[in-house]
């Protein structure tokens, strides 16, 4: 239903001209193909597929601004009309970029995924071969792409040579959203695995940023040399026992307006509070850190809320669920959490909560019965409870769910630098 593989092995040559990957093959290695050759001149086509390597294969709408593939099966003797340029001695994985890339739930559900889960098994003996290539796509997740190949990705549609190679696989599997089902991986790989291959993919880079603060924080301290490095110590002591929250902030649609009453609520509680506002130009690597070293995440239902994979299992993550959201918060974000373990908390909001409260009459379907709106198509949903809500939040109904985050957070650190100490 997501998504249309094609494997291919043996010689396979590549085509940008035509968009199409042959692979040459004998008479006598296939019975069906030898059939069908029997009856064809010699650079005839044997067979013939198209695919488009999109994970969104049910979605009209975008499949169709998305490249075809055509791959080809021809006899052997006509490879003569295509000399291989670049010799390659591993596999290729073909798949595209387009579609609803620049949208990060898109990227990580549709893209790195389901690349993790097609490639990961070669590891990084594969060459990627990308259709709709962008500069900034390669830029944003090399990280990841570096630990997945050894090889530079190559542009389908811009590199004119012929590359070869002994094996391609032509689009990407999918398992579910933002997930990795161990009983269809090799070695039982889960979800679980893929957040500690981010681990490994971020954590150079966010050494890098360590040294740099580091001696930053070294400057200060010889210019601050009258102040009691013990002092320093002990206050660098005392704030890592918070345990910290992170709250991911949106402009515009689904804004929480009283952020800063929520904020102070949370430090008067007891957590060190970071609010963080991604950006589509914000490094990966430091929300990564940011997330990875924190208890607790707060953010309300949209594609940010992506950067649960970047939570360590056990960390708690509460999800704010405006009206008419629920079904798409708990399939798209809570029960994939789970399923990496985390600590899940669905805030769904009461119509008091909403700006929507103050738009409509309060028995009007879009307060009282949001399914019924949902009912009628994806559009009311964009329109109404996407594009024009923001939210309220009760602190006082909400204080009940941070305590339960505080309680379960605080028992985790003072574990930790328990042991840390020892």
């Amino acid at each position: 239903m997501r998504s249309d593989v094609c494997v291919m092995k043996g010689d396979v040559r590549t085509h940008s001209a035509s968009s199409s990957i042959f692979l040459f093959t004998s008479r006598n290695n296939n019975s069906v193909m030898n059939k069908v050759s029997s009856l064809v001149d010699k650079d005839e086509e044997l067979h013939h597929e198209k695919i488009k390597p999109y994970t969104r294969k049910w979605e009209t709408s975008v499949m169709d601004s998305i490249d075809e593939l055509g791959l080809i099966a021809k006899t052997e003797n006509s490879r003569i009309n295509h000399h291989c340029d670049v010799m390659h001695d591993v596999p290729a994985v073909f798949f595209s970029t387009g579609g609803y890339t620049g949208n990060v739930y898109h990227e990580f559900n549709d893209g790195i995924l389901p690349l993790y889960i097609t490639s990961q098994h070669f590891k990084k003996k594969v060459v990627f071969v990308i259709l709709d290539y962008h500069n900034w796509w390669i830029m944003k997740y090399g990280n990841i792409l570096s630990l997945l190949s050894d090889y530079p990705a190559i542009d389908f549609s811009g590199d004119k040579k012929t590359h070869c190679f002994p094996e391609a696989i032509a689009g990407l599997r999918i398992h579910d959203e933002l997930t990795v089902d161990p009983s269809l991986m090799q070695e039982n790989k889960s979800i679980v695995d893929f957040r500690n291959f981010l681990d490994r993919a971020y954590w150079p880079r966010i050494k890098s940023m360590i040294k740099g603060e580091e001696r930053g924080a070294q400057k200060k301290l010889e210019l601050k040399a009258h102040s009691s490095k013990k002092n320093l110590k002990q206050v660098h002591e005392a704030t890592l026992k918070k345990p910290k929250l992170v709250i991911l902030s949106r402009n515009g649609s689904r804004a929480i307006t009283n952020e800063n009453l929520l904020v102070k609520m949370a430090e008067e509680i007891g957590f060190r509070v970071e609010v963080m506002r991604p950006e589509p130009t914000t490094e990966l690597a430091r929300i990564y850190r940011a997330l990875n070293s924190s208890e607790v995440m707060i953010g309300v239902h949209g594609a940010a809320m992506t950067h649960f994979l970047f939570m360590k299992p056990g960390s708690v993550f509460i999800q704010v669920i405006p009206l008419g959201t629920e079904w798409a918060a708990d399939a798209y974000y809570g029960e994939p959490a789970r399923k990496l373990g985390l600590k899940y908390i669905g805030y769904q909001i009461l119509p008091r909560e909403s700006s929507l409260y103050d738009k409509y009459d309060k028995n009007d379907p879009v307060l009282r019965d949001p399914r019924s709106v949902s009912d009628k198509g994806w559009q009311y949903t964009k329109s109404i409870y996407l594009d024009n809500q923001n939210v309220r939040l009760n602190l006082g109904r909400f204080q009940r769910r941070l305590l339960r985050a505080y309680r379960y957070s605080i028992a985790k650190v003072n574990s930790r630098y328990h042991l840390q100490s020892q």
